[in-house]
């Protein structure tokens, strides 16, 4: 069985006591569970305040078998902010602007260029989605559609394709991992967690989107104030997860809450803001098809 572990962003400390509470112990250097493998969402670097303990600790589970991952869009950002534009002298593939370049700050700051090196190349292994005996997991958006379109592995091929807009894997890997968007109606804006003014709202991508409107229709992370209904080309873009369909996990949203709950009875989402002031989550999920909201497990 398994437990799904939401973004971590650098806190390692929060880390090892969620492993603690759930049951894993350090052997040889490595946290293992006797008869449970822990799935990682993803989003492992930037932001917080020990990036380079939090990779020390998540790659030997993975690469001993304690552990399996999917790749957060953290990770490929950071592999195309270390890539050079194939086109244009240098320039890479995430611009070294004020935004970007914050963004990553912290990782290239505590992480030796060294070690940074191997770590990308590392990211470069983990697979954008795993769909497993019982569930499936991906950082954002399970849409098989559109991973239809991928083909992995991420190589620099890979991240010309989806790294610069107009590549054909930009649109597909943009909606698995930082989730599907709605352009808002026009004069609507709102700041997103980093105070970022946004045109665009990520949505309840496994809902039918009929009868929403704007506000409804949006993550409950961003606060839209517009009940205009959805226009056509949103509802057309639509494909729901089914209802029948076997358990999906993704991190990814910055849920805010005193505690987890479901996003519906087969989708879960383990990214709860340990970065920002919220806490760091997992699901310890046991084969169940219909999702049980008693089965969170998080540190505060």
């Amino acid at each position: 069985m398994h437990d799904l572990i939401g973004d971590i962003h650098g806190h390692a400390d929060a880390l090892q006591r969620l492993l603690k509470k759930l049951g894993y112990s350090r052997q040889n250097g490595i946290y293992r569970h006797p008869d449970r493998q822990a799935i990682f969402l993803g989003d492992f670097i930037d932001r917080g305040p020990k990036i380079r303990e939090t990779l020390e600790i998540v790659r030997p589970m993975i690469e001993s078998g304690a552990a399996l991952s999917v790749l957060g869009n953290h990770e490929l950002n950071a592999l195309a902010f270390h890539t050079p534009h194939p086109d244009i002298p240098d320039e890479y593939l995430r611009p070294h602007n004020e935004k970007n370049s914050h963004q990553h700050a912290e990782t290239v700051r505590q992480v030796p260029a060294g070690e940074l090196a191997s770590y990308l190349e590392w990211f470069r292994a983990l697979p954008l989605w795993l769909d497993l005996d019982g569930l499936r997991v991906v950082h954002a958006c399970w849409d098989e559609t559109r991973m239809g379109k991928i083909n992995s592995p991420v190589t620099d091929e890979f991240l010309y394709s989806a790294c610069l807009p107009g590549g054909s894997l930009f649109e597909p890997v943009e909606a698995m991992l930082k989730g599907k968007e709605a352009r808002l109606p026009s004069a609507t804006t709102f700041r997103d967690k980093d105070g970022h003014e946004r045109t665009a709202t990520r949505v309840k991508w496994y809902e039918p989107p009929e009868g929403h409107t704007y506000r409804t229709y949006a993550m409950a992370s961003e606060p839209i104030d517009s009940d205009e209904q959805l226009p056509g080309e949103v509802i057309r873009a639509a494909v729901p997860y089914p209802e029948d369909a076997k358990p999906v996990f993704v991190g990814h949203y910055w849920l805010k809450g005193a505690c987890p709950e479901l996003l519906r009875r087969n989708v879960a989402c383990v990214d709860w803001s340990v970065a920002k002031g919220g806490f760091l989550c997992a699901y310890q999920w046991d084969g169940e098809q219909k999702l049980d909201a008693g089965k969170f497990v998080w540190i505060t």
